[in-house]
């Protein structure tokens, strides 16, 4: 069983690796690659989310809805990430998934070290409010960090409290609509993760609302000197 686990575990690693080699890559030359990046990407994840909604035992009205929810939260994230990488640069860009990463180890971190009262017991048991709140202050601090280094303007830079909620939020929901279809991950595209929706529940929605607020002129990057 141990030698299984650490198996595991370095599938989990090196998965996590080329994951961040590509999307590194990707993010640092822009321009066509950062959207054929997005463009596969938000393809795979919608296949795993209209899965997903067939497999759910739900309402043919709710389903429906799901249906049409998916493409406009990944076009509408695909939208964001681009504008804001085309637009602002690659530090703007980095920003933004910075709080996403940020709350991800911070909520994992915390509800590990303080445990406590569980989130939400019948969507995902593992998650509590100490890893709410950890996580929560884990984006605030890369988003007080990154912004004020890179020039981010426009909005507070506490957005990040906002942001590492909304992530996290997105993760719950994955969790609600995986535990409805009753499986424990949404693919098996990536070894060790399961599918790429798996990765990017809290990014979504965290892209769509501050694509959003640049695309409105209300996120800038402050010019050099």
């Amino acid at each position: 069983m141990a030698t299984a686990a650490r198996s595991d575990l370095w599938v989990r690693i090196a998965s996590a690796l080329v994951l961040f080699a590509i999307a590194g890559t990707a993010l640092w030359f822009g321009g066509i690659a950062f959207g054929l990046l997005l463009l596969v990407g938000g393809a795979l994840v919608l296949v795993e989310w209209f899965a997903l909604v067939r497999a759910m035992t739900l309402g043919g009205g709710v389903k429906g809805a799901l249906m049409v929810a998916g493409p406009i939260l990944v076009l509408g994230a695909i939208a964001g990430l681009w504008f804001i990488r085309d637009r602002l640069g690659v530090t703007a860009a980095l920003w933004v998934f910075g709080m996403v990463w940020a709350t991800d180890i911070g909520a994992y971190f915390a509800g590990r070290a303080f445990g406590g009262a569980r989130l939400a017991p019948k969507i995902s048991p593992s998650k509590t409010w100490s890893g709410l709140i950890g996580g929560m202050v884990a984006a605030l601090i890369v988003s007080a960090t990154l912004g004020d280094r890179g020039g981010i303007t426009g909005v507070p830079l506490w957005i990040g409290l906002v942001m590492g909620l909304l992530a996290q939020l997105g993760d719950l929901g994955e969790s609600w609509m995986k535990r409805r279809a009753g499986v424990k991950d949404s693919g098996k595209l990536i070894p060790g993760h399961g599918g790429l929706f798996d990765r990017v529940d809290g990014l979504l929605p965290v892209a769509l609302v501050l694509g959003a607020l640049a695309v409105l002129g209300h996120i800038a990057v402050r010019a050099a000197g």
